[in-house]
């Protein structure tokens, strides 16, 4: 997909952080937009900024909520589908919460599964299904379940549908490192090579544009977290370990 102006573009999670920044960045473009989160006001607004974006709002927690909504789109008329969407819980896995830890995985990776279930046969020929990843489900990290263990599975459902997809339709992953949002507001400690929303969204509308199936930044903290994952279990656990004292 080179360029994006009249694209038809559905994304995912786009009330704030990324996802709003992606909504703004695509309208420039020229694209036509579908905006969906569960906060209808948010999106409101944000359509308003984005000249004639349609409002469809829903709630990954709950299925049908967007099998409604996917029954209210024609098949293939859609060049893209991008789904931001997370929740953002982090702590020791001894002090989770049970509950917020089963909506946490509805929202990240039951949610996942449903997009990907579901909006394949609204795409065009050669559109794009782009699924968030982060670069924390590179490597399991103290304090980072659940959150990083979906985004590991969401990776690892991203290669599988690259392959049962293709080539009708181009799956890509984006893998984000720290990125200011309100969800990284929760982090208490000192986020290295962080960028803002705007920042994310141009490298995400640029590598679309490329054929790279990951796109990971920013490159300076993302390919140091690569090498942690690539390293034998006995060193890069016990770089991870001293992260705890």
């Amino acid at each position: 997909m080179m360029g994006f102006s009249g694209k038809t573009i559905w994304i995912i999670g786009a009330s704030d952080g990324i996802g709003a920044a992606l909504a703004r960045g695509f309208a420039r473009e020229g694209a036509r937009l579908i905006l969906s989160a569960r906060n209808g006001a948010a999106l409101a607004e944000l359509a308003a900024e984005c000249g004639d974006a349609r409002v469809a709002v829903l709630d990954l927690a709950q299925p049908q909520s967007l099998a409604d909504v996917v029954a209210t789109i024609p098949p293939g008329s859609l060049d893209a589908v991008i789904c931001t969407a997370a929740l953002y819980d982090p702590g020791r896995v001894a002090d989770l919460d049970p509950e917020a830890t089963a909506k946490l995985v509805a929202v990240n990776l039951l949610g996942s599964f449903e997009v990907a279930r579901l909006t394949p046969p609204l795409l065009r020929d050669g559109g794009q299904l782009v699924l968030f990843g982060s670069v924390a489900g590179y490597f399991g990290l103290p304090s980072g379940q659940p959150y990083s263990a979906t985004k590991a599975a969401v990776a690892n459902l991203a290669e599988t549908l690259r392959a049962e997809l293709a080539p009708r339709v181009d799956v890509r992953l984006v893998s984000p490192g720290f990125v200011a949002t309100r969800l990284t507001e929760k982090n208490r400690f000192k986020m290295p090579a962080i960028i803002t929303p705007e920042q994310a969204a141009q490298a995400v509308i640029r590598g679309l544009q490329t054929r790279a199936f990951e796109l990971h930044f920013p490159k300076r903290f993302t390919w140091g977290v690569k090498l942690l994952r690539a390293l034998p279990y006995g060193l890069s656990l016990r770089l991870t370990a001293r992260l705890l004292r």
